[in-house]
């Protein structure tokens, strides 16, 4: 089964694979980071409610976009199918070193999670770094003890990986 497979094209279907085979991940896991970046339209064009400036499949950001050698504007104004191979450079260099869904979403949040354990601590409110990262994402801190753990993250992910999963919304193999 496909998580989401019902919601996109059979040519988005096949991409997913082709994409996910080279980067030697589960599709349902990239399925369902989509789902939950674009809130389940799967959409190129779908922009941050928020007003960040991210755009698409992933939420690509402006300075992504432009690291990846385009804009949101051309990312948003691609089809879904196309803009799957800016998602695939954009985690090429993170091929075969993503062991769970929570380290395929830590590309798209934040890297930085990548390969910790579920009660490592992403972002602090009292961080003086980098103050605005948990408030970009306290809708993450579930139990708002101001910080947010890798776990509180990929809840969110495993919900929407769940949700895909059902008879109405995954693609039998």
């Amino acid at each position: 089964m496909l998580a989401w497979g019902n919601r996109v094209s059979a040519g988005f279907v096949a991409k997913v694979r082709v994409i996910c085979a080279s980067l030697a991940i589960d599709p349902n896991f990239l399925m369902a980071c989509m789902a939950f970046e674009s809130g389940e339209t799967f959409r190129a064009d779908i922009r941050n409610a928020a007003g960040s400036g991210a755009v698409g499949l992933i939420q690509f950001m402006p300075t992504t976009a432009a690291a990846l050698g385009t804009t949101t504007e051309a990312l948003a104004s691609m089809s879904d199918e196309d803009q799957l191979a800016y998602v695939a450079k954009y985690f090429a260099p993170w091929a075969r070193r993503l062991n769970s869904l929570g380290d395929v979403y830590g590309v798209i949040l934040w890297p930085g999670m990548i390969g910790k354990p579920d009660d490592a601590v992403v972002f602090r409110q009292n961080d003086p770094t980098h103050p605005k990262l948990y408030i970009q994402n306290r809708g993450l801190d579930f139990n708002q003890d101001g910080l947010i753990t890798k776990a509180e993250i990929v809840a969110r992910v495993k919900a929407e990986l769940n949700r895909g999963m059902s008879p109405a919304n995954a693609l039998p193999n």
